[in-house]
């Protein structure tokens, strides 16, 4: 497949996929044909509208390996967090623990819902925060360190966006468990580029976004509850679904547009027919190769990182994008210059530089960043 495949732009270097997807355009066909449907008969549409959102979540658990009754659809991982954090009773001086590769988002959610509790965050760090040098075990045994009697709930990555590292979620979710610990697990880029097995992974509460790797319309996401938890839980927006209990509760809010989720399992069955495995190989065989195609030609240090991941991370020099506004104003300089989408993002002393592979994406798309890199860094 190529970018006119995914209705990119076939000009333009995409190597930023992980921040926002894209869509193939047999499955965007699909979603149109679903508006299309909605718009013509309104009524129709939504009197058999639960029924097909609980057929395509069934889909979707069943790629997660999930309980259909314990998985229900959301925007996105924000919403996902959001909604589990809620779901959790705080009270004052309750602790929720974060780690400093937590995604921006998930940090203001957890201050926030800590805030209206009269609870704190606690932020731990992982080690290699300046090089990316650390392993799952170092990672694990940092953030069990950091527990304390008062914390409540505990916030990771099954993947970290920053810097594209994969955590132990199982030994995390054991760990925290035997703790006493909530674990909410932030797997924004999980699926589809991982094989999933919800569980077998046990977590607390688990949210994934569907259109990064999976091929969904955006915004199209998931979020997996444990069976403890799923009557306790509170959706952003209470609706007339409240009653009915979770997932729909979560899912129904008048005439939101469902469509992202109904053609969801067309874009699982792109990528089945693609051989997920052999894609998920690919990816990341191409990812590692793309890192070492900038990082020779630049000379910028490549982090470590882990080989199921389809990407991978560059340390810009030092003092360059270490501010949010710095790492956009990086960002669009380099699309400027050579035409390339990369994901720029800011860290302290000096940002970083993410790459991501997919199937369109081609090794001369790494060599061109790397000639625009050298020439803004000339």
């Amino acid at each position: 497949m190529n970018a006119e495949d995914f209705r990119l732009d076939p000009s333009v270097a995409h190597l930023n996929h992980g921040s926002f997807g894209a869509v193939p355009a047999v499955v965007r066909r699909r979603q149109d044909e679903f508006r299309a449907e909605a718009d013509r008969d309104p009524d129709a549409y939504h009197a058999t509208l639960g029924e097909r959102v609980a057929k395509a979540r069934e889909e979707v658990a069943a790629f997660l390996g999930a309980d259909p009754g314990g998985l229900a659809f959301v925007e996105n991982v924000t919403e996902g967090v959001a909604v589990a954090l809620d779901s959790v009773p705080l009270a004052p001086g309750d602790r929720i623990l974060v780690c400093d590769h937590a995604y921006g988002a998930v940090g203001i959610a957890a201050r926030r819902r800590a805030g209206r509790a009269g609870a704190e965050v606690d932020t731990v760090t992982l080690p290699g925060r300046s090089d990316g040098e650390w392993s799952a075990e170092d990672a694990a045994a940092a953030f069990l360190a950091a527990v304390t009697p008062r914390t409540k709930v505990a916030i990771f990555d099954h993947v970290t966006s920053s810097t594209a590292r994969l955590l132990p979620v199982r030994r995390l979710v054991e760990g925290l468990r035997a703790l006493g610990v909530v674990t909410v697990v932030d797997a924004a880029h999980a699926p589809g580029m991982l094989e999933v097995d919800l569980g077998a992974i046990g977590a607390d509460f688990w949210t994934g976004n569907l259109h990064k790797w999976a091929f969904a319309p955006r915004p199209c996401g998931v979020l997996a509850v444990a069976p403890a938890w799923r009557a306790r839980v509170e959706p952003v927006i209470a609706s007339f679904a409240l009653e009915e209990g979770f997932p729909s509760s979560v899912e129904f809010q008048g005439t939101r547009d469902h469509t992202a989720w109904l053609a969801a399992p067309y874009g699982l069955r792109v990528l089945e027919e693609l051989g997920a495995a052999e894609t998920r190989e690919r990816n990341a065989a191409l990812a590692l190769r793309g890192q070492r195609i900038v990082a020779e030609a630049t000379g910028l240090a490549a982090w470590r990182g882990d080989a199921e991941l389809s990407m991978r991370v560059l340390r810009l020099p030092r003092g360059v994008a270490v501010t949010y506004d710095a790492a956009e104003a990086l960002s669009n300089e380099i699309f400027h210059t050579c035409g390339c989408r990369a994901g720029v993002k800011a860290w302290p002393d000096a940002g970083l530089l993410r790459v991501s592979a997919q199937v369109y994406n081609r090794e001369s798309d790494f060599e061109r960043l790397a000639a625009g890199l050298r020439s803004i860094f000339s």
